[in-house]
């Protein structure tokens, strides 16, 4: 078996849990994951959406809560690799890096957007650093930027691709044609810029495949492509130990293929979901927002067509009809609930 090295950190499965949010992934299935060998990822955005005090002191019930879960995974994990996924486009994001970072997890992934600045944020401590990009283009930039700015380079890189979960980095116009989005070629070119860099900093620069990866089959396929492992989160949804309410991890089980559909998120991005009543009710006319959390830098209460934090808080209660259901393309899929350690065998059989 690949084992997945992080500089001083080693999973014995190269298999990256994918943060979820909100509260999908926290300590329960991130624990469990690390647990199995593989690498458990907390979904920072919002984490405190249960904390008595979150409607009127949303921030510091956020950050009580990221830290309260980072030492419940970490005292759960066995040992194993415990990071958080902090979304470059969250409000008072620097903080909630450091929040993270003084709580003793492994390592930091951010995605939706470029996360220029975070080297400054761990320069001082053991974490580990790893961008999403969903592009070789957008890769070249960011480490091109690191290395000028802060003479230092990625721990890790997450080569995110146009099937998965969530907010997605491509238009509404590429993922319309999806299969003209070469994902292969983007990712072996990511490898070459990694190494570019790895042999500058004389390290090793992990590569890990993303988005829609859901079988034995497609994890082989990316490591015989010379990744170093893969992320993966949808397939973990429908487990006893996901962190979501039942009704949740039922809605991927009882969904269709013809249910996943791209929607319209608040922050400007496309996403990928199961259709439902609140898809259909969104799709005829504007919510009001009755109360911001002000969890996004790009979204504008005033003309948002809903309010993201509500419809993703509702979907981790279990309220599916007035939920946003994110999946990744192969959530229709899946049709049984397994344990944690039941889907890592499965998704490694091959390799």
């Amino acid at each position: 078996m690949k084992q997945l090295v992080i500089g001083n950190l080693v999973a014995k499965m190269p298999i990256i849990q994918g943060g979820m949010g909100i509260g999908i992934s926290r300590s329960n299935l991130a624990s469990a994951v690390s647990r199995c060998d593989g690498v458990g990822i907390i979904s920072g955005v919002n984490i405190g959406f249960d904390e008595e005090d979150f409607e009127n002191n949303t921030l510091e019930a956020n950050l009580r809560s990221l830290r309260k879960h980072i030492t419940l995974a970490k005292e759960n994990s066995n040992n194993g690799i415990i990071g958080v996924n902090l979304m470059v486009a969250m409000n008072n994001y620097e903080i909630h890096v450091k929040t993270a970072i003084d709580a003793g997890c492994d390592l930091i992934i951010s995605g939706a957007g470029l996360p220029i600045k975070l080297p400054s944020f761990t320069k001082d401590s053991p974490t580990k650093i790893a961008p999403i990009v969903s592009s070789s283009k957008a890769a070249a930039i960011l480490l091109k930027m690191w290395d000028k700015k802060y003479s230092t380079s990625a721990d890790l890189i997450i080569v995110e691709g146009p099937k998965a979960g969530g907010h997605l980095g491509f238009t509404n116009e590429e993922l319309d044609n999806i299969d003209s989005i070469n994902y292969d070629d983007e990712f072996k070119e990511i490898i070459k810029i990694a190494n570019i860099y790895g042999e500058k900093y004389n390290k090793t620069i992990p590569v890990i495949a993303a988005g829609g990866i859901s079988s034995s089959s497609q994890v082989k396929k990316y490591i015989d492509m010379g990744a170093s492992g893969v992320q993966i989160g949808t397939r973990f949804v429908a487990t006893y130990e996901c962190d979501a309410h039942e009704n949740f991890k039922n809605a991927y089980i009882n969904s269709k293929e013809e249910d996943i559909v791209i929607v319209k998120s608040p922050v400007g991005l496309p996403g990928r979901a199961i259709k439902n009543k609140f898809i259909d009710k969104i799709s005829a006319s504007q919510q009001k927002v009755e109360k911001c959390y002000n969890c996004l830098t790009p979204c504008n209460p005033k003309y948002t067509p809903y309010c993201i934090s509500t419809a993703l808080i509702n979907a981790v209660n279990g309220n599916i009809d007035d939920a946003l259901l994110f999946c990744g393309a192969d959530a229709y899929k899946i049709n049984t609930l397994k344990s944690v350690e039941e889907v890592i065998n499965e998704l490694v059989s091959e390799i």
